[in-house]
């Protein structure tokens, strides 16, 4: 079986997670629009794929695909999801299985207005946000939003351009600065088709978690395990302890189950007084995966035994609370 990661980036450990599974019994293949990333030293083969959005980058991929008999192909980057999901009958057609949800799931995860906009249709507290600056200063003015305000891209991607406004001149600032700096990154590929490319949140005041919530290939859930953020670096989870929480649980497992997502939905929730608040979903593999994985969880595992028709036991997907995890950084010397 072969394994084709798009978008690969630094994921690193994504590449070393699927050899170890597929052992002498596959190859794992990467992708990226430049050869500057490390996962590059560790895959079987590896090519510098067009940018997402060049009109030739789907046709690159089902031709690589066929040329080298991709059995499972899937991205670890939100930009690289809408259009995966958009053409995943193409890669069925040559025999490629993409794993990806639907159109419609990518969407909402993709558009922080639409994620908040569903979970308070779907009765998940979540913190109050708002699409334009005016909406904002009203809500202050009323009583109904407070400072600090979270001011941050409507499609974004770890902590670009996300601030925190402590009064009306940084709120001012922020929408300013954090627009040029979307129409400056690749953040402005979604951002181009919307008016509003900034959204601004309610502080939330709480202990903050990550997820992993699992669906099965064919969007049934399975599992979540969840994880306490005890440090950031450029929002994503440095040290994590995985525990057991209840009512976290609880609401996650109605949110996969809701969602009918495939595989991963990498979710960051804040438990206020209590109460969980879902804040983010991303429908990927995520940067807090690894504190799943190195607790038991092994999720490239099960995608390959889906793929294959073979049943998953349900210790293949539970990590085990009690863990504390910690990234570290170190260098790697190769030539490709």
């Amino acid at each position: 079986m072969n394994v084709f990661l798009t978008s690969v980036g630094r994921r690193a450990y994504m590449v070393k997670y699927f050899k170890q599974v597929l052992g002498d019994e596959g190859t794992v293949h990467v992708c990226n629009s430049d050869d500057k990333t490390v996962a590059f030293h560790y895959a079987d083969k590896r090519v510098i794929a067009p940018l997402i959005y060049d009109p030739s980058y789907i046709s690159f991929l089902l031709e690589y695909c066929k040329e080298n008999r991709i059995d499972i192909l899937l991205s670890l980057f939100d930009i690289d999801l809408p259009i995966l999901a958009a053409n995943k009958r193409r890669f069925e057609e040559i025999g490629t299985h993409v794993i990806v949800s639907d159109p419609e799931i990518v969407e909402i995860c993709n558009d922080k207005w639409k994620t908040y906009q569903y979970l308070t249709a779907n009765n998940f507290h979540t913190p109050k946000t708002f699409l334009t600056l005016e909406q904002t200063l009203l809500a202050l003015e009323s009583g109904l939003l407070r400072y600090p305000i979270i001011v941050k891209p409507r499609f974004g991607c770890g902590s670009i351009a996300m601030s925190v406004a402590e009064d009306e001149l940084g709120l001012i600032y922020y929408y300013r600065r954090n627009t040029r700096a979307v129409n400056n990154t690749y953040l402005k590929y979604e951002s181009g088709t919307v008016d509003e490319k900034i959204i601004y949140q309610e502080y939330l005041h709480g202990q903050e978690y990550g997820a992993d919530i699992i669906n099965d290939l064919k969007g049934r859930f399975q599992h979540v395990n969840i994880r306490k953020k005890i440090a950031m670096r450029a929002g994503e989870t440095d040290i994590a302890e995985l525990i057991e929480e209840p009512e976290i649980y609880k609401e996650l497992k109605r949110l996969g189950t809701l969602t009918g997502h495939i595989a991963n939905m990498d979710t960051d929730v804040f438990l206020v007084d209590g109460v969980p608040y879902v804040l983010e979903m991303n429908a990927r593999f995520g940067g807090g995966y690894p504190f799943s994985h190195e607790g038991g969880c092994n999720l490239p595992k099960a995608i390959i035994d889906w793929c294959n028709g073979n049943t998953v036991g349900s210790q293949t997907l539970k990590a085990h609370a009690g863990a504390i995890g910690y990234k570290e950084l170190y260098i790697t010397r190769g030539n490709l």
